[in-house]
């Protein structure tokens, strides 16, 4: 984090990052002394309402933080910035988006948990818009205009009032991470299976280490001790009980219990009560420790593709029990009437030989289990999202798997991540094609 002096001495000539969140009520003039370097500028966590008409002075700006502000409307000069591709304004009072403050470049706009109740039609004229966070708002429509938005591929819709999903929204060729819990619209899953899972006193918890911390929660090793048993090692999720940029804890918790069990999935123990803070919690299964996550969250750059550590190489044999494993978790999902809507590898914990887990339901929401056409575009969205993770796994796989392999496998990486939306397999296809591999 940078502080105003450096900022006003001189001694960040040259930056092209700046971080301030320094209780700033107006935007500081000096930042325009940064205009030939900065590209990306965080000004979140100060109580500014306004910036400068003339931002478009910052010639090489790319990216722009202002979330957790006292905006009441998206500031109409950033559409003058013509590098500008990245916005977050999460968490402020926004209630109006004027058309005016849509920038050319458009590619991740997050505009998370505020008031907004309409969006403006020239949001779907942003051919570049990737990702699109409007969870926790008032959307009771969403402009037809995104119907354009070829390229996007993650939309966070949870928490609004959506009485439907309008129809092009489930043929979008790219789509392939879609949460959309908490709406009108939403199927409404097993309301009892989190009230129905097994009370754990928080009493019987002794917290140990830290082992993660994401946007809805921490997550700790603990020991815990039932009465008349042996104590046994298990992690406990807190959850933090905000909107995140996937929607709200509740509905986290109730798709990770009515999940159910699978070889693939993190096994659930029982809920967290009496809580001296009254903090909601899941106890589960520990993870052994030689498990760890297969690839790191995107970056402002990657915008929507995991990053890998370089040189990350896979036997075909772990590969390949990875990609068997996540299909057969998000099918088992599905026949509970359950989307992940994050099926990714930052999401997915596995070991030496392959064996694997999909977590993190942040983004998961329900839909009917009976077979409409609804229900498999949903699907079948999530399907695309497996591909793309399935061709991360064929692109790092060593030498040992025959050509005539290889081939069908990236055939059925192209099927899942093909245009047309019901056209792509089922997860049971998918497995079944996985197995003759």
């Amino acid at each position: 984090m940078h502080t105003l002096a450096q900022l006003r001495a001189g001694e960040l000539a040259g930056i092209k990052r700046l971080d301030l969140a320094c209780g700033l009520t107006e935007f500081p003039e000096d930042i325009f002394n940064l205009a030939d370097s900065l590209e990306v500028l965080n000004l979140s966590g100060n109580a500014l309402s306004r910036l400068p008409d003339d931002l478009y002075r910052l010639t090489h700006l790319r990216v722009l933080f202002c979330s957790d502000n006292q905006f009441r409307e998206l500031p109409a000069c950033l559409g003058q910035c013509a590098q500008l591709s990245m916005i977050g304004f999460k968490a402020n009072r926004l209630e109006r988006v004027p058309a005016a403050a849509l920038p050319p470049q458009l590619r991740w706009l997050i505009l998370t948990d505020n008031c907004i109740s309409e969006l403006p039609d020239e949001l779907g004229a942003r051919p570049q818009l990737q990702k699109l966070m409007l969870a926790g708002n008032r959307l009771q429509r969403l402009p037809s205009s995104l119907s354009q938005c070829h390229k996007l591929e993650l939309l966070r819709i949870a928490a609004n009032r959506l009485s439907e999903l309008p129809q092009w929204l489930l043929t979008l060729p790219a789509l392939a991470w879609l949460a959309y819990a908490g709406n009108p619209l939403e199927s409404q899953g097993n309301t009892d299976a989190l009230a129905n899972t097994a009370p754990i006193p928080w009493r019987e918890l002794t917290l140990g280490q830290c082992l993660g911390e994401g946007a809805s929660g921490v997550i700790h090793q603990a020991a815990w001790q039932p009465p008349e048993a042996a104590a046994q090692q298990v992690a406990v999720k807190l959850y933090k009980g905000q909107m995140t940029s996937d929607g709200s804890p509740l509905h986290e918790m109730q798709a990770c219990v009515t999940a159910g069990l699978h070889p693939n999935l993190i096994r659930i123990l029982g809920r967290v009560v009496d809580h001296p803070r009254q903090q909601a919690g899941l106890v589960m299964q520990l993870i052994a420790p030689n498990y760890r996550n297969l690839a790191a969250l995107p970056s402002l750059d990657s915008c929507s593709r995991d990053l890998y550590a370089p040189g990350t190489r896979f036997a075909p044999s772990v590969a390949l029990n990875i990609a068997c494993g996540i299909a057969s978790a998000a099918g088992h999902l599905h026949e509970q009437g359950i989307t992940h809507g994050d099926l990714y590898g930052h999401n997915t914990l596995y070991n030496e030989h392959g064996d694997c887990l999909l977590g993190d339901f942040g983004a998961a929401s329900f839909h009917a289990t009976a077979d409409t056409l609804e229900t498999r575009a949903l699907q079948r969205i999530e399907v695309r999202a497996f591909g793309i993770l399935l061709g991360e796994l064929l692109e790092r796989i060593d030498s040992g798997l025959s050509n005539e392999r290889r081939q069908a496998l990236w055939a059925l990486q192209e099927d899942c991540c093909q245009p047309e939306v019901l056209a792509r397999p089922c997860f049971k296809d998918i497995q079944a094609a996985l197995r003759s591999a």
